[in-house]
Protein backbone atom coordinates (compact mmCIF):
# COMPACT_ATOMS: atom_id res chain seq x y z
CA UNK A 1 0.00 0.00 0.00
CA UNK A 2 1.01 3.82 -0.81
CA UNK A 3 1.88 5.71 2.13
CA UNK A 4 1.48 9.22 0.02
CA UNK A 5 -2.14 7.60 -1.56
CA UNK A 6 -3.37 6.81 2.09
CA UNK A 7 -2.98 10.81 2.82
CA UNK A 8 -5.73 12.63 2.98
CA UNK A 9 -6.20 16.35 0.63
CA UNK A 10 -6.86 18.94 2.63
CA UNK A 11 -9.44 21.20 0.70
CA UNK A 12 -8.43 25.14 1.75
CA UNK A 13 -11.55 27.43 2.20
CA UNK A 14 -11.03 29.15 -1.34
CA UNK A 15 -11.24 25.69 -3.13
CA UNK A 16 -13.93 23.80 -4.73
CA UNK A 17 -13.72 20.72 -6.33
CA UNK A 18 -16.65 18.39 -7.67
CA UNK A 19 -16.32 14.67 -8.33
CA UNK A 20 -18.16 13.00 -10.43
CA UNK A 21 -17.26 9.27 -11.73
CA UNK A 22 -14.00 9.41 -12.36
CA UNK A 23 -13.63 13.16 -13.28
CA UNK A 24 -12.49 15.62 -10.77
CA UNK A 25 -12.50 18.96 -11.06
CA UNK A 26 -11.18 21.62 -9.01
CA UNK A 27 -11.16 25.81 -9.26
CA UNK A 28 -9.62 27.94 -7.80
CA UNK A 29 -8.76 31.85 -7.36
CA UNK A 30 -6.54 31.05 -10.57
CA UNK A 31 -8.57 28.78 -12.43
CA UNK A 32 -10.24 25.43 -13.13
CA UNK A 33 -8.17 22.25 -13.55
CA UNK A 34 -10.06 18.81 -14.68
CA UNK A 35 -8.68 15.28 -14.94
CA UNK A 36 -9.83 11.50 -15.32
CA UNK A 37 -8.87 9.64 -12.74
CA UNK A 38 -7.81 6.17 -13.66
CA UNK A 39 -10.78 3.31 -12.80
CA UNK A 40 -9.22 1.15 -10.63
CA UNK A 41 -8.70 3.92 -8.03
CA UNK A 42 -12.03 5.34 -6.03
CA UNK A 43 -12.35 9.21 -5.57
CA UNK A 44 -14.43 9.81 -2.38
CA UNK A 45 -14.80 13.62 -0.64
CA UNK A 46 -15.62 14.34 3.27
CA UNK A 47 -16.15 17.64 4.09
CA UNK A 48 -12.70 19.74 3.54
CA UNK A 49 -10.71 16.62 2.37
CA UNK A 50 -10.61 14.49 -0.83
CA UNK A 51 -9.80 10.41 -0.23
CA UNK A 52 -8.23 8.36 -2.79
CA UNK A 53 -8.74 4.31 -2.15
CA UNK A 54 -7.71 1.38 -4.17
CA UNK A 55 -10.95 -0.55 -5.74
CA UNK A 56 -8.82 -4.14 -5.96
CA UNK A 57 -4.89 -4.91 -5.31
CA UNK A 58 -3.54 -5.78 -8.40
CA UNK A 59 0.11 -4.31 -9.34
CA UNK A 60 -1.28 -1.70 -11.75
CA UNK A 61 -3.48 -0.60 -9.30
CA UNK A 62 -0.71 -0.03 -6.12
CA UNK A 63 1.46 1.35 -9.23
CA UNK A 64 -1.25 4.08 -10.23
CA UNK A 65 -2.55 4.94 -6.54
CA UNK A 66 0.19 7.13 -4.82
CA UNK A 67 0.56 8.86 -8.27
CA UNK A 68 -3.17 9.55 -8.45
CA UNK A 69 -3.65 11.12 -5.18
CA UNK A 70 -0.03 13.32 -6.16
CA UNK A 71 -2.20 14.71 -9.72
CA UNK A 72 -5.16 15.67 -7.67
CA UNK A 73 -2.86 17.31 -4.76
CA UNK A 74 -1.01 19.44 -7.34
CA UNK A 75 -4.38 20.35 -8.76
CA UNK A 76 -5.33 21.48 -5.36
CA UNK A 77 -2.14 23.07 -5.30
CA UNK A 78 -2.32 25.03 -8.57
CA UNK A 79 -5.54 26.47 -8.09
CA UNK A 80 -4.83 27.88 -4.78
CA UNK A 81 -1.14 28.82 -4.96
CA UNK A 82 0.62 29.07 -8.39
CA UNK A 83 3.63 27.03 -9.15
CA UNK A 84 6.80 28.71 -10.26
CA UNK A 85 9.91 27.95 -12.12
CA UNK A 86 13.05 30.08 -12.20
CA UNK A 87 15.68 30.54 -14.90
CA UNK A 88 18.77 32.20 -15.40
CA UNK A 89 20.71 32.98 -18.42
CA UNK A 90 24.66 33.34 -18.08
CA UNK A 91 26.69 34.07 -21.03
CA UNK A 92 27.88 37.39 -22.67
CA UNK A 93 25.29 38.63 -25.39
CA UNK A 94 22.84 35.89 -24.22
CA UNK A 95 19.44 37.40 -23.36
CA UNK A 96 15.37 36.95 -23.68
CA UNK A 97 12.43 38.89 -24.21
CA UNK A 98 8.89 38.79 -24.45
CA UNK A 99 6.59 39.53 -27.16
CA UNK A 100 3.10 38.85 -27.09
CA UNK A 101 2.81 35.34 -26.25
CA UNK A 102 5.86 34.32 -27.11
CA UNK A 103 9.69 34.22 -25.63
CA UNK A 104 12.08 35.25 -27.86
CA UNK A 105 16.18 33.88 -26.50
CA UNK A 106 19.32 35.03 -28.22
CA UNK A 107 21.59 32.43 -27.29
CA UNK A 108 24.67 32.15 -29.12
CA UNK A 109 23.37 31.03 -32.55
CA UNK A 110 22.86 33.34 -35.62
CA UNK A 111 19.20 33.08 -35.00
CA UNK A 112 16.79 33.98 -32.19
CA UNK A 113 15.33 30.88 -30.38
CA UNK A 114 11.34 31.87 -30.60
CA UNK A 115 9.13 29.49 -28.14
CA UNK A 116 5.35 29.85 -27.97
CA UNK A 117 3.68 29.56 -24.46
CA UNK A 118 -0.12 29.23 -24.15
CA UNK A 119 -2.45 31.43 -22.39
CA UNK A 120 -2.90 29.30 -18.92
CA UNK A 121 0.99 30.16 -18.08
CA UNK A 122 2.14 33.78 -17.58
CA UNK A 123 6.14 34.45 -18.08
CA UNK A 124 8.06 37.27 -17.52
CA UNK A 125 11.95 38.39 -17.98
CA UNK A 126 13.92 40.99 -15.77
CA UNK A 127 17.14 42.21 -16.70
CA UNK A 128 17.04 40.42 -20.02
CA UNK A 129 18.74 37.16 -17.72
CA UNK A 130 16.15 36.14 -15.49
CA UNK A 131 13.01 34.25 -16.67
CA UNK A 132 9.62 33.78 -13.88
CA UNK A 133 7.27 31.08 -15.18
CA UNK A 134 4.22 30.57 -13.27
CA UNK A 135 1.07 28.94 -13.69
CA UNK A 136 -1.79 26.45 -12.10
CA UNK A 137 -0.61 22.82 -13.92
CA UNK A 138 2.85 21.87 -12.30
CA UNK A 139 3.37 19.70 -15.62
CA UNK A 140 2.60 22.33 -18.08
CA UNK A 141 5.23 24.81 -16.06
CA UNK A 142 7.51 22.28 -15.30
CA UNK A 143 7.98 21.20 -19.11
CA UNK A 144 8.00 25.05 -20.56
CA UNK A 145 11.21 25.35 -18.40
CA UNK A 146 12.55 22.61 -19.46
CA UNK A 147 12.26 23.09 -22.99
CA UNK A 148 13.71 26.46 -22.69
CA UNK A 149 16.40 24.88 -20.26
CA UNK A 150 17.06 22.79 -23.37
CA UNK A 151 17.84 25.27 -26.32
CA UNK A 152 21.22 25.62 -24.36
CA UNK A 153 21.84 23.72 -21.39
CA UNK A 154 24.90 24.60 -19.16
CA UNK A 155 28.32 23.38 -20.17
CA UNK A 156 31.26 22.55 -17.51
CA UNK A 157 33.60 24.64 -18.59
CA UNK A 158 32.88 27.76 -18.76
CA UNK A 159 28.98 27.83 -16.73
CA UNK A 160 27.50 29.42 -19.79
CA UNK A 161 23.99 28.41 -21.00
CA UNK A 162 20.45 28.35 -19.43
CA UNK A 163 20.47 27.37 -15.60
CA UNK A 164 17.44 26.51 -13.33
CA UNK A 165 17.60 29.18 -10.52
CA UNK A 166 20.14 27.64 -7.80
CA UNK A 167 21.14 25.30 -9.73
CA UNK A 168 24.91 24.69 -9.44
CA UNK A 169 27.32 23.60 -12.19
CA UNK A 170 29.94 21.31 -11.17
CA UNK A 171 32.80 22.54 -12.91
CA UNK A 172 35.65 20.83 -14.81
CA UNK A 173 39.19 21.88 -15.71
CA UNK A 174 40.08 22.79 -19.04
CA UNK A 175 43.06 21.66 -21.07
CA UNK A 176 46.37 22.88 -18.87
CA UNK A 177 48.96 24.63 -21.68
CA UNK A 178 52.84 23.13 -21.45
Amino acid sequence: MSRIGKLPIIIPNKVNVSIENQNIEVSGPYGKLFRKVSDSIQLLQKDNEVLLTPKNNLRKTRELYGLSRTLVNNMVLGVSTQFERSLKIEGVGYRAYVEERKLVLLLGYSHPIIIFFPESISLSVEANVNISIKGIDKEEVGQLAATIRSKRPPEPYKGKGVLYKGEIIKRKVGKSGK
